[in-house]
């Protein structure tokens, strides 16, 4: 599970991040902050009052007794929702080109980049029990399984940082593969569902399972080349760049295939 990562008398700063990385990357922040900001308020504008309502069956007597009709746990407005996640990636991205820019800029230099993962914990999150509502997954307990599996996923992506500093001897990848796993468990069950009832899913609930499939796994594929140290990918900088523009093409096309489905 191990492999040589460069020689251990290396500099103990992240590959790439120097002050003019760490200049562009303050105006990648700050223009993505606005981006994901602009479509928050335009989604929020245009948003309908349509909610899908997540439910629950309770138990009745013994096990194996049928269990209670299901009643309606609660309602989530599927416009604030969308929102939600979008708002919560510009706050993170001006808030790392601003107020804790100081805090950003030196975890970087370490490897690290703990806002993004306190973020993706949170808005990857509602993301993926978005994608879950629209394949039929709207049974309280499985929601929280759902988010459990993911915010596991997100934070095995922080621990594989904190596990691999700069000036490393050796790369670990268990953390990595560890929140591969975790990560699954949520398409695994979305794909059932989705098959399961394939004869009855709107054309465009396949489309987005299939553009957010990809999407998702774009992000563990960044991680592994950087750990992997694979052509550009060998700075730090690099990685974190393209986990800004990931992030904005992931969410702004969730966004709006959400959104458009909303309107349907």
């Amino acid at each position: 599970m191990q492999h040589r990562a460069g020689s251990s008398d290396s500099a103990t700063t992240a590959t790439g991040v120097d002050d003019a990385a760490l200049t562009g990357l303050r105006r990648w922040n700050l223009g993505l902050g606005v981006l994901h900001a602009v479509q928050a308020v335009a989604v929020l504008v245009l948003a309908t009052d349509f909610a899908i309502s997540v439910i629950a069956s309770y138990a009745q007597g013994p096990p194996g007794t049928e269990l209670a009709e299901p009643e309606t746990v609660v309602d989530v407005r599927i416009g604030w929702a969308i929102a939600a996640f979008l708002l919560l990636a510009a706050i993170d991205h001006v808030a790392t080109a601003t107020v804790v820019r100081r805090r950003y800029e030196a975890d970087l230099r370490r490897g690290l980049n703990a806002f993004r993962w306190v973020e993706y914990s949170v808005s990857a999150t509602i993301m993926i029990v978005l994608i879950a509502f629209y394949n039929g997954i709207v049974e309280v307990s499985a929601v929280f399984g759902i988010i459990g599996a993911n915010v596991a996923m997100i934070l095995f992506g922080w621990l594989q940082e904190l596990m691999n500093p700069p000036g490393r001897a050796t790369t670990t990848m268990l953390p990595f593969w560890f929140g591969c796993v975790a990560g699954a468990a949520p398409w695994v069950a979305i794909t059932w569902n989705l098959v399961a009832a394939r004869e009855d899913v709107p054309g465009f609930v396949f489309g987005i399972f299939v553009s957010l499939f990809v999407f998702f796994m774009s992000f563990g594929v960044n991680q592994w080349l950087q750990y992997r140290q694979v052509g550009p990918w060998r700075s730090y900088a690099f990685g974190e760049r393209a986990y800004l523009v990931l992030s904005l093409v992931a969410k702004s096309a969730l966004a709006w295939q959400i959104f458009a489905g909303s309107l349907v």
